[in-house]
């Protein structure tokens, strides 16, 4: 009987290991692209007014000094150009990684309701 219980349980947890190991290296399929209308729910849902890069251009030439430019894409890409005066704040492109960085990126971007959010 003690013999039964040992093969159950070296079986049992070798099932589980190996069920653990499958799953944590199981292929994925590749993420969906966000499309227009994802950009724009997601916009409408964070307070901001979509703008295109020509709009964003003519604000960046009149006044820099009064944006803000927030810069969300990878470290590294940030590195290897950037408009000038603009802040790095990586985010994956997950939605768990934007979900959580609704209150860091709230504080940084304060209080202003004149959002704006660069379409392109």
């Amino acid at each position: 009987m003690e013999v039964r219980k040992t093969v159950f349980l070296v079986l049992t947890a070798l099932f589980i290991s190996g069920g653990g190991l499958w799953y944590s290296q199981r292929p994925l399929p590749p993420p969906s692209e966000a499309t227009c209308k994802d950009i724009e729910a997601e916009a409408k849902s964070g307070g901001y007014r979509l703008i295109t890069t020509a709009e964003l251009g003519e604000l960046y030439q009149r006044a820099p000094q009064d944006l803000l430019l927030v810069d969300t894409r990878q470290d590294w890409e940030y590195r290897l150009g950037h408009m000038k005066g603009a802040v790095n704040f990586s985010l994956e492109p997950t939605w768990w990684s934007r979900w959580r960085a609704q209150g860091p990126l709230a504080a940084l971007l304060g209080p202003d309701k004149n959002r704006l959010m660069v379409f392109y």
